[in-house]
């Protein structure tokens, strides 16, 4: 059952019935549904495992088609008061796998591996899977990548923001051949980014994990949906900020950043001069009068002293609407008319705004919190006019833009995701692995 998209885990195969059943969840830190206890969440997983349908065991190969995953997430916010608690469980379990030794690494290069497959490194990707939690140790260290080895990377890759596609190919081999003590080093130094943030965010608001590129929309201490995020470049980062939302923009006017105008549209001009012509934008002086490409000295940065301002439409960088909230690095969040970036496991495309997925889901949650006489279907309506339409809340939002690369929830499932900012020290603790 997919409760909400976004960060989530694994119910995979696993080996016999009842208690024993039980026992493996537990035992590799699978999410179960948080009931009235213990008795109410073994029936929980037993249920889960029983609609499947199919009777189980270690020994067979192949018998777990990849469409019965059963994906699990907590409704409970990143930012949620517990959380730091859960990540203090992490730091103790991943402690004790640091002085066990840590886990061994797995051959990168040559073929990717998939289900089906036989080969030496499945017996290293095996050992390096158990040892994080993510395959029962009964699975053995067989050559073989059967439908356990499958569910176990998917549950692995997911943790790790991944596409969960079940394939150890070049991304997968990075993540799982971060050593422990590294994983150890982001759980330390994100507990105490989460205790930073304990304190009462408000009844409603918004979190974007800027690491995980994904948004959280809360309410009333659940999250109401995830929404999967473009972010910031390397060179031009998402910054971490909290505010307020106040507005919102639909069928908006892009007026282009000066940054973006040097870096972008000058280059772009070059190679094409009619780049501006098919997507919209114009150009104008600051007295408001429209000038041609033409007029203009591509070969310097003459272009920067004027005002260039894309059309409402499907080729609008901002999409059907735009978010806005104060904030002194001239940010906000909006939709795209690049879907296709949402797919990726690696979500660093932008120039420090955020672009939102689902975005008419989120938008008509901030409005019904604050103005109930909207709803989807006016949001579509307005949205469908093509025409531009200011929207102020009746009361702000709170947002919070953060940077959080591990955390735990209340069912032992831990997460981490890249450093891409270099803000956890990380080459430290790898220096630190290594003596």
């Amino acid at each position: 059952m997919k409760l909400l998209s976004g960060s989530f885990d694994n119910v995979t195969g696993l080996a016999g019935r009842g208690s024993h059943v039980l026992k493996g969840l537990w035992a590799i830190g699978l999410a179960v549904p948080l009931l009235a206890g213990p008795a109410a969440s073994a029936q929980t997983a037993l249920q889960s495992l029983q609609q499947n349908r199919q009777k189980v065991e270690w020994a067979d190969n192949f018998d777990i088609a990849t469409e019965n995953i059963t994906e699990v997430n907590s409704s409970a916010p990143t930012l949620s008061p517990e959380t730091a608690n859960y990540i203090a469980v992490a730091i103790d379990r991943y402690q004790r796998i640091v002085q066990a030794g840590g886990w061994g690494t797995v051959t990168g290069g040559g073929k990717a591996l998939r289900i089906g497959a036989k080969d030496p490194r499945v017996v290293e990707l095996r050992r390096r899977l158990i040892a994080s939690g993510d395959l029962e140790q009964q699975a053995g260290l067989s050559n073989t990548f059967d439908s356990y080895v499958d569910s176990a990377l998917r549950r692995f890759q997911l943790r790790h923001g991944l596409i969960p596609d079940g394939v150890m190919g070049e991304s997968t081999v990075r993540a799982l051949n971060v050593s422990a003590q590294v994983r150890l080093s982001q759980l330390e130094t994100n507990l105490i980014r989460m205790r930073s943030m304990s304190g009462f965010l408000g009844d409603r608001y918004v979190m974007v994990n800027i690491p995980a590129a994904e948004i959280e929309a809360v309410e009333n201490g659940r999250v109401r949906s995830r929404h999967t995020a473009v972010v910031g470049k390397i060179d031009r980062q998402t910054p971490i900020l909290n505010s307020k939302i106040y507005e919102l923009n639909f069928n908006p006017y892009w007026t282009v950043p000066v940054s973006i105008i040097r870096k972008d549209l000058i280059p772009k001009m070059k190679e094409d001069p009619e780049y501006l012509a098919r997507n919209n934008i114009r150009i104008f002086d600051w007295h408001g009068n429209e000038l041609s490409w033409q007029q203009i000295d591509w070969n310097t940065d003459e272009a920067t002293q004027y005002r260039f301002t894309q059309d409402p439409g499907a080729e609008n960088s901002l999409g059907q609407v735009r978010i806005n909230f104060h904030n002194k690095h001239q940010v906000y969040m909006h939709d795209t008319p690049s879907k296709t970036l949402f797919g990726e496991d690696k979500r660093f495309h932008s120039s420090g705004c955020v672009r939102v997925q689902n975005v008419r889901e989120l938008v008509t949650w901030l409005l019904q919190s604050t103005t109930p006489d909207w709803d989807r279907g006016r949001v579509d309506s307005v949205i469908r006019t093509g025409e531009r339409e200011d929207v102020k809340l009746k009361s702000s939002i709170p947002v919070y833009f953060t940077y959080i690369t591990a955390w735990a929830n209340a069912d032992g499932v831990i997460h981490f995701r890249e450093d891409i900012y270099d803000r956890d020290d990380l080459y430290a603790a790898e220096t630190q692995a290594r003596l």
